[in-house]
């Protein structure tokens, strides 16, 4: 029963994309629409992370998490999307909605902020859902503050309002 991070490998992606979906729709479903998250598919999102990952795996990094050899979660970092050379930003954390509150959320936090320390970046960033709640939570306990920048983003046909959050590394 012990957690288990390593590297993302390219077999490992459609997994992700379904754990992906999995996560998308058990997250947010509480304040989105149901049509909001019937798209994408689980294999539609399997191919977006093959696609992004092949475009994007020189500066980014993904980490999956395993329980007893099942995929249960994963990070992608890379640099930061506003251009901040010393800022690196959490792309993407998602675990199976079965993992949540067992800890595995915050070792995956844990290694993408150590991770973002090594490749030299002084301040992680990431953009968080206004309405989750529970994900705001979580990286507020993490030492992550809203910075007070908004950006509108679509799930579906719905415009969502997403809230950046910072931290030092």
């Amino acid at each position: 029963m012990t957690i288990t991070l390593r590297p993302a490998t390219a077999e490992d992606l459609m997994a992700v994309g379904a754990l992906h979906q999995r996560s998308r729709v058990a997250t947010y479903s509480p304040f989105l629409p149901p049509e909001a998250l019937v798209e994408p598919t689980p294999d539609a999102m399997g191919r977006y992370w093959v696609e992004r990952w092949g475009w994007e795996r020189d500066d980014h990094l993904m980490t999956v998490a395993e329980r007893d050899g099942e995929l249960v979660g994963f990070t992608y970092v890379g640099p930061d999307d506003e251009g901040d050379p010393a800022t690196g930003l959490l792309n993407a954390i998602h675990l199976d909605p079965a993992e949540r509150g067992r800890g595995t959320g915050r070792e995956l936090m844990i290694d993408a902020l150590n991770g973002m320390r090594k490749r030299g970046w002084r301040r992680a960033a990431l953009w968080v859902l206004t309405g989750n709640v529970s994900a705001r939570r979580f990286y507020e306990r993490g030492g992550w503050t809203p910075t007070g920048t908004e950006r509108e983003d679509l799930i579906g046909s719905v415009v969502t309002v997403q809230l950046r959050y910072a931290r030092p590394l």
